[in-house]
């Protein structure tokens, strides 16, 4: 997987650990079982996207290949997550901003 993808992966992690905590009253690293199946899920999506190296972020792409249930949950997640990685992880956050704006192929 290449820089970009893992930098993805890497930032939906962030956000999805952002919302489990929060949501599901996890501690630390852990997962719930429902977001750890969601992380792997949207993993594999990204590995696999059809943009390969030149991929734009999921929310700026024509081509929606999460499953509708995977999506909404997606959504959920960056919608609570969003606003949030500010605080906990500007790096991350900066990067994808930055992608989202000037990096978007869609």
């Amino acid at each position: 997987m290449a820089f970009s993808r893992k930098l993805e992966v890497k930032t939906l992690a962030a956000m999805i650990t952002i919302y489990c905590h929060k949501m599901h009253e996890t501690r630390r690293n852990e997962l719930c079982p429902e977001c750890t199946n969601l992380l792997s899920y949207a993993e594999k999506r990204i590995d696999k996207c059809v943009y390969g190296d030149n991929k734009p972020v999921c929310s700026k792409c024509a081509i929606h290949c999460y499953k509708s249930d995977m999506r909404e949950s997606i959504k959920n997640v960056m919608k609570y997550s969003g606003p949030r990685m500010l605080l906990t992880n500007p790096i991350l956050s900066l990067r994808y901003f930055y992608r989202k704006i000037f990096k978007s192929n869609a």
